[in-house]
């Protein structure tokens, strides 16, 4: 007969083993879903290469994009002559032809273009080619400041108006707006103008009954909806514009939204049927490459310097940084190093924003150090290089300022990404208020670890597209990796660090990220320390590494503390970390070994702590070169021909380990 407490104890781990098994069975439910979705979007790929789907969803003909591809349009001749005589370009870009051609028919249309294919010309070439003016609706000063720039060296009449307006050019401006026989053909305003400013209402009901609004233009159209990776409060308010105004076309504009922040878009602009255009997300001219962020700041900033220097002696280029802090400092140290820099942000003086702007739009600054504040929509032809001094929040934000680079003449440019372990943590508790805020940047960081896969393919999964890597041509550093990348077994060290917050929790502590790294290390405050976990003989970029993985997998996961002056993060146990009661769940991450390596997924059941972390241990030297090293190369990879292999003799089997040098 047994005992209450061993039943007690029988009960326990049979509690355990069923949530591993609801949380196995959700594994595969969550795989399910997943596969099913991609079935769908492969189906629609090839229904629309069979010419047997339309964009949009609609059935009518004209939604497809074939049936705006066409020159017999009545007004051809008008926007042909006015692209060449006033824009001064040759030719239509994908999609433009499409895209104005639908807009100069008066339709409702949405468009997903990629940063630099030219979205701005689809509404600012039919607002040249058409009565009266459009209103154009900005989130951002710079992507207003820049365009005007551009329309006024083109001889194009706009205006913008915003809150450091003077009284006499919205005085102008309102005049302008009503006036028939006025040259004015785009108006600029912030979202904020139309949701706060009721005499400009006022004025652009006065235009529409007297038939001066052709169309509206809400750029940056992802912005409205919450899903979106840039959702703007104010935006919202915008679907008073169709309310009012019903029979003025609306174009909305984006690089980067989902189909599912398109449907919650159109629905929140109030737009009943429209015609959706979407390009590909493929930018084939761009380098795409992810780089260990140096620990020390005077080296990380030292790299930077020998990346500028180097190969982009005398090329312009954008810093992207994470704060305004963050900008200003790396601007002082550059400038240190004989770098022309200048600091971009939104709480600096819009005098000093519009000069740092022409500044180096006139090449007489190299290098924009600047917040995601700057540079939607510039115009500046020759952006060899995109350094992210910190990874973006989210993949939408990565692509879009990655995307400025080489984005008006086509030509080769590098995007660089610094990933630092501690940004995650950094960034998670800047965005935890959001709504989807800590999933985008999860997405983010899968995409920084990830050490295997085409960036190109990993991108387009993410915008819901298929992509060949056959088709990357080597333009990423994954592509250009000469060896393969296997797993390896970190189930041992999963089960090391539960064990490390268990004791903190029953101790009623709390654990920051870099706290728990120390514990496992055997440093930082002995009370956090666990005897039986042997601190693991790795440089600390792998410890991070794992770490990332298991919290991207949610063995382990993020908790917040609020304070007056600060969010925290800490790191507790995951929900899927029940699984590991099951002696044979394994936990791999992507490890680089050439392909003769024995270091493969390990997958028998007596996968305990010493044999994984013996197996990590073997490996460990060759995931930190091939990551920690990689900031130290100054040269674009050439598809490894700057790589040099060395060959290390194992002791098991004599198989090779190739280490990058």
């Amino acid at each position: 007969l047994l005992f209450p407490p061993v039943l007690e104890e029988v009960l326990v781990s049979i509690e355990n083993e069923l949530q591993a098994v609801e949380m196995q069975i959700q594994e595969l439910v969550d795989k399910q879903q997943e596969l099913l979705q991609k079935k769908m979007r492969i189906k629609s790929l090839i229904k629309q290469s069979s010419g047997e789907a339309e964009a949009g969803g609609s059935k009518d003909t004209e939604t497809s994009a074939e049936a705006w591809n066409k020159k017999d349009f009545p007004w051809y001749e008008q926007i042909q002559t006015a692209l060449q005589s006033t824009f001064k370009l040759q030719k239509f870009r994908s999609l433009q032809l499409e895209t104005v051609n639908a807009a100069m028919a008066g339709k409702d249309i949405f468009l997903v273009m990629p940063t630099g294919g030219g979205k701005s010309l689809c509404y600012q070439l039919p607002a040249v080619c058409s009565d009266g003016f459009t209103l154009v609706i900005c989130p951002l000063i710079s992507l207003m400041e820049d365009q005007l720039m551009v329309l006024e060296q083109l001889g194009i009449s706009a205006a913008l108006l915003n809150a450091s307006s003077s009284k006499e050019h919205v005085k102008w401006v309102h005049t302008e707006m009503l006036a028939r026989n006025s040259q004015l053909k785009l108006v600029y305003v912030t979202p904020e103008k139309i949701a706060k400013s009721k005499m400009f209402m006022s004025k652009l009901e006065k235009a529409y009954q007297a038939g001066r609004l052709a169309r509206v233009a809400v750029d940056e159209v992802h912005c409205c909806s919450q899903w979106g990776h840039d959702f703007r409060p104010d935006y919202k308010s915008l679907g008073i514009l169709k309310r009012q105004f019903p029979n003025t076309p609306l174009i909305g504009l984006t690089a980067t939204a989902t189909n599912h922040v398109l449907k919650d878009a159109q629905k929140i602009l109030h737009v009943q049927k429209c015609i959706t255009f979407t390009a590909s997300f493929n930018r084939p001219n761009l380098y795409y490459e992810v780089r260990h962020k140096p620990s020390n700041n005077e080296d990380f900033i030292e790299d930077i310097v020998k990346i500028i220097n180097g190969r982009y002696k005398g090329l312009s280029g954008i810093v992207y940084c994470f704060s305004q802090k963050d900008s200003e400092q790396v601007t002082v140290s550059l400038q240190k190093l004989g770098i022309k820099a200048g600091t971009y942000h939104a709480n600096m003086d819009a005098k000093h924003k519009t000069k740092v702007h022409k500044g180096w739009a006139a090449n007489q600054i190299q290098v924009v150090v600047a917040t995601v504040a700057f540079g939607m929509g510039i115009d500046k032809p020759d952006v060899r290089f995109v350094i992210h001094h910190s990874m973006s929040k989210s993949m939408e934000n990565y692509y879009q300022e990655s995307g400025r680079a080489g984005s008006r003449d086509d030509q080769k440019a590098d995007c660089i990404l610094y990933y630092g372990f501690g940004d995650i943590f950094r960034i998670s508790s800047m965005v935890v208020m959001e709504n989807v805020g800590q999933e985008k940047l999860y997405d983010m960081v899968s995409y920084c670890q990830n050490m295997n896969k085409c960036r190109r393919v990993l991108i387009a999964h993410h915008f819901d597209e298929v992509w060949d890597s056959a088709n990357c041509n080597r333009m990423c550093d994954n592509c250009c990796r000469e060896n393969a990348c296997e797993k390896m077994d970190i189930t041992g060290y999963c089960r090391d660090l539960i064990k490390i917050l268990e004791q903190a929790e029953n101790m009623s502590e709390k654990l920051t990220p870099l706290k728990l790294i120390d514990a496992w290390s055997g440093k930082g405050v002995s009370k956090f320390r666990v005897a039986e976990v042997t601190p693991p003989k790795h440089p600390r970029e792998e410890l991070e590494r794992i770490i990332a993985c298991l919290l991207l997998q949610q063995y382990l996961k993020e908790d917040f503390s609020f304070t007056a002056f600060a969010t925290i993060s800490y790191l507790k146990i995951g929900p899927k970390a029940g699984l590991l009661k099951n002696e044979a769940h394994v936990i791999t991450v992507e490890g680089i070994t050439n392909k003769k390596s024995v270091y493969k997924d390990r997958s028998s059941p007596s996968s305990n702590s010493k044999g994984s972390r013996e197996n990590a241990q073997r490996l460990s030297k060759t995931a930190q070169d091939s990551v920690g090293k990689k900031s130290q190369e100054h040269k674009r990879p050439n598809c490894g021909s700057n790589l040099k292999a060395k060959k290390l003799k194992l002791q098991e089997g004599g198989d090779d380990l190739v280490v990058l040098d």
